[in-house]
Formats: structure tokens, C-alpha cells, sequence
């Protein structure tokens, strides 16, 4: 009866740990995830200034040549 409850214990602990475990875990996951959201977004509007200065770029050359041809 000893031993059944000290077995009983043991497990209790490892249940415990688990537990933590599991808790410590969707927390990093959760976390992980939104840095990932946060960095997709970051990503679409950087991607979104570069088309836009690479419009304006291709504006000011085409500028530049109408200039140069009407020189």
C-alpha cells in the first residue's frame, strides 16, 4: 500500500510537469506566432515602399529621357 502511494505521488509530479510543460509551451507558441504575424505584415509593407520607390524611380527616368529627347 506503501509502495501504491508513493508510485501515485510520482505520477502526480510527472502529471504536473506535464502540465507545466504543456502551458509553457502554447505560451512560447502563441508568442512565436505573433512575431511571425508582426513580421509578415512588416514584410508587405516594405515590399509595398519598394514598389512604390521603384514607380517613382521609373517616373523620373522616363522624365529624364523626355527631357533629354526634347533637348
Amino acid at each position: 500500500m506503501n509502495d501504491t502511494h508513493a508510485q501515485l505521488q510520482l505520477l502526480a509530479a510527472r502529471i504536473d510537469k506535464l502540465l507545466d510543460l504543456t502551458k509553457r509551451l502554447a505560451d512560447e507558441n502563441r508568442s512565436l506566432r505573433q512575431g511571425q504575424e508582426q513580421l509578415v505584415s512588416e514584410r508587405a509593407q516594405l515590399l509595398s515602399k519598394n514598389e512604390l520607390a521603384r514607380s517613382r524611380v521609373e517616373a523620373m527616368i522616363t522624365r529624364l529621357k523626355s527631357l533629354e529627347n526634347n533637348a
